[in-house]
């Protein structure tokens, strides 16, 4: 867990030095055109409100990764232990399935890794994307305004750090919960394939 923090700090330092949080909240906006037209509408008084409070939040966000990340480890672990228990038949304690998601999210590290090495290379300020930063998905060699965005969201979920972290937790998860590892699998991936899904309609809605 402590050395995918530093990695999303030393992230957040290359993306403040060489991008600039103005330019990547800037970019944001810009790739929702319902949002830009409305924003564009706005008084300027009001714009300028709007680009300094999601500027803190970009900010923010950036900061409290660790806390937000640790969070969500928290709860999806409620949920997997619920799922290998009671779906699989699973002998798992909430505090193993913890252990494990901790351990199996330790290939974390390579994608912010990735992204501040794009950056130094020379990624431009102009298109860098915060929610895709690193090539680690087909969706990253995309322009998001020129694709579906169902299909972008799909294709951002087929991360290869994000299979990768997966493939460990569900073996991790099926070696403490006394179950085969297919049931692992299938626990893990079953609900990682419901979220995409359910961002991809989202997406598809908000699109």
């Amino acid at each position: 867990m402590s050395s995918s923090a530093v990695a999303g700090y030393v992230l957040f330092a290359a993306v403040d030095l060489k991008i600039g949080m103005q330019q990547v909240v800037v970019n944001q906006i810009h790739l929702n055109p319902q949002g830009e037209e409305q924003l564009a509408q706005a008084p300027p008084e009001q714009r300028e409100k709007i680009t300094k409070f999601w500027l803190y939040v970009t900010e923010g966000l950036f900061i409290a990764n660790p806390a937000v990340v640790l969070a969500f480890i928290a709860l999806g672990s409620l949920v997997l232990w619920g799922t290998i228990n009671f779906i699989f038949g699973g002998r798992a304690t909430y505090g193993s399935i913890f252990a494990v998601w901790l351990f199996a999210g330790l290939p974390g590290i390579v994608k912010p890794l990735l992204g501040t090495i794009v950056i130094f290379a020379g990624a431009a300020p102009e298109t860098f994307n915060i929610k895709n930063y690193a090539p680690t998905n087909a969706a990253a060699f995309l322009n998001p305004l020129e694709t579906n965005k169902a299909l972008y969201a799909l294709l951002t979920s087929l991360d290869a750090v994000t299979i990768w972290t997966l493939v460990l937790l569900g073996m991790g998860t099926a070696i403490v919960a006394g179950v085969k590892r297919s049931s692992g699998y299938l626990a893990v991936f079953g609900w990682w394939a419901i979220l995409a899904l359910i961002g991809a309609g989202i997406a598809a809605v908000t699109g």
